[in-house]
């Protein structure tokens, strides 16, 4: 392995990076930690550590060796995220949007040295991605063990290492500050619009450009997502970041790992949450609940299996909306109420080529359906 000092000159400077963010960065504590207790002096005049300091300490010292930086060159320029250490065979876990494209790419280590790496496989909807580094040339790789992303819990703290601006070895804290979100996938393989990702855990942990591909760590030290985004017109933290979930980590990796990629499941709809104004406009009650098919895609599983897509449209606040297609109730029996519960039972419970069984509100009657699903298209199939 090399040392720091022996990069190629396509690497960015760290010196340059370091006086932008001078610029940009204030001082004070980090977003979402809490007010310490009141400082303990011993008998040395030595201040004392709460328990809470001691946890993130001790949680730095062990995860901080697992996160690496990565440099990457690709056709149209130069770029740099965040990645983790999944396996002691040398595969790295970050970001497709850090890594997807790039034709070299180099892993830098907490301890400044480097090599480089080879893309294994990445997935465009879910934004991740799989690198690996010869296991010989970076001795005592150790992997980040992958925690539960289903049972986290709005206001559990959490803590994000990374590389944000090139600051190398960066920790911030947080919470978990809302859980279900969906962020735009880049898979726009449809010209009426593309897929979304769900699940998205919603952080207040500062994240910023460079933590991309770097881990959401709870305080055990379990990776509980990929930092992928944030929500910001400046691209700086603004307390709304967001990370993919653990679970869905778990389910792509060992695919990208395997075979290059991962088939996700497909039904072949577009539509959204039914709501009260549109259950009155299709003779339904104010307070019926599932997803109203607004579009059967052309040739996808879900017109395979007879489902209806809106005939009509109403008139809302003066706004048209489709209406009088199926209602999806209930998929293998589990209630669907939002559009966010068909999506999630689909991604974390199914997989491409198998067959679901859909409750089917359809002209006043309830029927069921079987949905063969297919594998979701993308824009490089």
């Amino acid at each position: 392995m090399k040392t720091i000092k022996q990069r190629i000159g396509w690497v960015l400077s760290g010196v340059i990076l370091g006086a932008v963010v001078m610029g940009l960065v204030g001082g004070g504590l980090p977003a979402g930690l809490p007010a310490s207790a009141p400082a303990v002096v011993d008998a040395q005049g030595s201040v004392a550590l709460n328990n809470l300091e001691v946890q993130f300490i001790d949680l730095y010292q062990q995860a901080n060796p697992s996160v690496v930086t990565i440099e990457v060159l690709e056709n149209n320029g130069f770029g740099q995220g965040s990645g983790f250490v999944y396996d002691s065979a040398g595969h790295i876990v970050t970001n497709y949007h850090v890594a997807g494209n790039a034709i070299q790419i180099n892993v830098v280590f907490a301890d400044g040295s480097y090599t480089q790496a080879e893309l294994v496989g990445a997935d465009v909807d879910s934004d991740l991605a799989v690198i690996k580094v010869d296991p010989n040339d970076a001795p005592g790789l150790t992997p980040l063990p992958i925690g539960d992303s289903n049972a986290l819990q709005v206001g559990q703290m959490v803590v994000a290492i990374g590389n944000p601006f090139g600051l190398s070895n960066t920790m911030t804290t947080g919470i978990v500050s809302a859980l279900g979100r969906s962020l735009p996938s880049q898979n726009s393989v449809f010209e009426t619009g593309g897929f979304r990702t769900y699940d998205v855990i919603q952080t207040d942990a500062a994240i910023n450009p460079g933590n991309s591909g770097g881990p959401l760590l709870n305080l055990a030290g379990e990776v509980i997502g990929v930092n992928t985004a944030i929500e910001s017109s400046t691209r700086q933290n603004s307390g709304v970041g967001f990370a993919v979930p653990s679970n869905m980590i778990a389910r792509i990796i060992p695919a990208l790992v395997a075979n290059g990629r991962y088939e996700h499941p497909w039904l072949g709809i577009s539509g959204g949450t039914i709501t009260a104004a549109v259950a009155r406009q299709m003779s339904l009650p104010a307070d019926q609940v599932g997803v109203l098919v607004a579009e059967v895609t052309k040739n996808g599983p879900a017109e395979a299996a007879g489902l209806h897509g809106s005939t009509r449209q109403g008139m809302i606040n003066g706004q048209a909306v489709a209406i009088g297609g199926d209602v999806l109730i209930r998929i293998d029996g589990v209630p669907i109420e939002r559009f966010e519960d068909l999506t999630s039972y689909l991604s974390q419970y199914t997989s491409a080529g198998q067959t679901v069984t859909l409750d089917v509100l359809r002209e006043g009657q309830t029927i069921q359906v079987q949905v063969t699903l297919g594998t979701r298209p993308t824009t490089t199939d």
